[in-house]
C-alpha cells in the first residue's frame, strides 16, 4: 500500500505511518479511541454526512458542528471553527475533521482554507482528521484543492480506502496515514498500536489481494470518474432546460454526487415519498445532511449513462411540475 501511495501521489509515505483496517467507518472509530474520552467532541461540518455523528455517539463522544457556506462555492468557516473553539464547548474539542471533498456538498478544502485551519489547530493544540475517500474523483477543472495526507504542519491522519477508490462497496480494506510533528507522531502511533493490536481488523483473505486491488484502482478511478462526469453533464443539461426556472444545480468540485436546489415549498419528506412510491426513484433528501434551510436533494452520479438519463428526467420533470404547481 504505501509503494502505490508514494508512485500514484508522487511522495515517499512510510508503511510504519500506515494502518489498515476494514473500512473508514472503523477508522473514525479507532481516532475518536484515541484522542476522546467519553464526553468529549469532535468537530465536524455541516452540511456533511452524517457518519461521524453516528460513529461518535456510540463512542460516548459529541459531535459539534462548524458550518460550511456558499458564496457562489462552498467555503469552510474558518472564523466559526475558532468561535467553537474559543466558546464554553472548545475546551472539550479533541479533533477536527475535514472532509474534502466533502459530501453532500461536493467542496475541496483549498489550500487557503487549510492554511488558516492549520493555524487554529495551532492555537488549540487540536490535531486533523482528513477524510479524502473522495479526493480523485474530482468533477471541475481549476479546482483549487490541497491534499492533507502526508502534510507535516500538525498532528494528522489522513483516510482513504478501496471501496471507493474502486466503487466496491465489497472492498472493506481503508487505511489511516499519520504525519505531524514527528514527536506527536511517534507518541500517536504508540497509542494506536495497542488500537490495532487489540482489534486485528484484517484478515489473510484481504490482505492476499491488496496487490491486485491496488492494480486495479487508475483504470477504475479513471472510468467511474468519467461516468460521473457523463452524468454531471446530463443532468446540467436537464436542470437548464426545465421550463419553471427554479431547479438549480450546485456545481460539485468533487465526489460522485450532486445537489439540485428546489423552491423551498415543497415538503421533502412529501416529495421523497412521491418519488419512491409513483416513480420508483431513490434521492437522499437534504435534511440528511444537516443543509442549511430546506429544497434539496442529493442525487447519485454512480449510474449507467441510460439508466441515470432516464431517472434524471423523471426527477426533475417532477421537481418541475411541483415547482409549477406552487406558482
Amino acid at each position: 500500500m504505501a509503494d502505490f501511495l508514494s508512485v500514484t501521489q508522487n511522495r515517499v509515505v512510510d508503511p510504519d505511518d500506515l494502518y489498515l483496517l476494514s473500512s473508514t467507518s472503523q477508522a473514525y472509530s479507532w481516532l475518536i479511541k484515541l484522542l476522546c474520552d467519553p464526553g468529549d467532541a469532535v468537530l465536524s461540518p455541516a452540511p456533511g454526512y452524517p457518519l461521524v455523528e453516528s460513529i461518535a455517539r456510540l463512542e460516548a463522544v459529541r459531535a459539534l458542528a462548524y458550518p460550511l457556506h456558499r458564496y457562489g462555492h462552498w467555503e469552510v468557516d474558518a472564523a466559526a471553527v475558532a468561535e467553537i473553539l474559543d466558546g464554553p464547548e472548545g475546551g472539550a474539542v479533541r479533533a477536527l475533521v475535514l472532509i474534502s471533498p466533502n459530501n453532500p456538498t461536493g467542496s475541496y478544502v483549498s489550500a487557503d482554507e487549510y492554511s488558516r485551519l492549520v493555524e487554529v489547530c495551532r492555537r488549540h493544540d487540536l490535531p486533523l482528521i482528513a477524510d479524502e475517500v473522495f479526493f480523485d474523483y474530482r468533477l471541475a477543472d481549476g479546482v483549487d484543492r490541497v491534499r492533507i495526507a502526508g502534510r507535516d504542519e500538525v498532528l494528522t491522519f489522513a483516510l482513504d480506502g478501496l471501496s471507493k477508490r474502486l466503487a466496491a462497496p465489497h472492498a472493506k480494506l481503508a487505511w489511516i496515514e499519520v504525519s505531524g510533528p514527528a514527536d506527536l507522531v511517534a507518541e500517536a502511533k504508540m497509542r494506536m498500536d495497542a488500537i490495532a493490536d487489540d482489534f486485528l481488523p484484517l484478515g489473510a483473505l484481504i490482505t492476499e489481494r491488496m496487490p491486485e486491488f491496488c492494480e486495479q484502482i487508475p483504470e477504475q478511478t479513471r472510468s467511474v470518474r468519467a461516468r460521473c462526469l457523463r452524468n454531471l453533464a446530463a443532468l446540467r443539461g436537464l436542470v437548464s432546460a426545465e421550463p419553471s426556472g427554479t431547479l438549480e444545480l450546485l456545481e460539485p468540485e468533487g465526489g460522485w454526487n450532486a445537489l439540485v436546489r428546489f423552491p423551498s415549498a415543497i415538503d421533502e419528506d412529501d416529495l421523497i415519498t412521491r418519488l419512491i412510491v409513483e416513480d420508483a426513484l431513490t434521492v437522499q433528501p437534504g435534511y440528511f445532511f444537516d443543509m442549511p434551510d430546506a429544497g434539496y436533494v442529493s442525487v447519485s452520479l454512480l449510474l449507467e449513462a441510460e439508466r441515470f438519463r432516464d431517472a434524471a428526467s423523471m426527477l426533475i420533470g417532477r421537481l418541475g411540475h411541483e415547482a409549477t404547481a406552487l406558482a
